[in-house]
């Protein structure tokens, strides 16, 4: 079953919208979870029912329950948010498939460095005036520019997450 949802302009609401990471630290001992608590967002749908648009998130925004931790991940060793103050997805194309799925294509941008970044998100809800897709993927924070690693306890790569909802914007 393919979802199809209204053509036009569609705005982020970030009340009801959350972007987290996870990553292993302690040499795969324990996992640090946190939230972005600022982000904003939209997108357009085109009428074949592909999509294109931005996330944009406040790097100082992530918290992870800790603030000597969150103070650090603000530091040059990683987000280096005084410098690079948005983490920012700019999706490419964003295109329908089967079974509520969508198969996204994009650049991510974290402290000046832009990748490309595929993933299939899924629908969780889509009617006439709002969309709600989940996503999740991987990055390796090295290719950002964040390579810092005390002691060699910080291995793998960073799980992203996120549920974004969506209102139609008034025409």
């Amino acid at each position: 079953m393919t979802v199809a949802v209204e053509t036009g302009t569609w705005q982020l609401d970030p009340a009801r919208s959350t972007v987290g990471v996870q990553h292993k630290t302690m040499w795969g001992m324990v996992t640090v979870k946190g939230i972005f608590t600022g982000l904003k967002g939209e997108g357009e749908v085109s009428p074949d029912g592909s999509a294109s648009g931005s996330i944009t998130l406040a790097a100082a925004s992530l918290d992870t329950e800790n603030a000597k931790r969150d103070t650090h991940l603000r530091s040059p060793h990683f987000f280096d948010t005084d410098r690079h103050p948005e983490i920012t997805f700019a999706v490419r194309s964003a295109t329908p498939g089967d079974d509520k799925a969508i198969q996204v294509a994009g650049q991510l941008t974290v402290r000046g460095i832009s990748r490309p970044q595929s993933f299939t998100a899924h629908f969780t809800e889509a009617n006439a005036d709002a969309v709600t897709l989940v996503a999740e993927f991987t990055v390796d924070r090295e290719q950002f520019g964040m390579g810092w690693n005390q002691l060699g306890m910080i291995r793998g790569r960073t799980t992203v997450t996120g549920s974004l909802h969506f209102v139609h914007a008034a025409s």
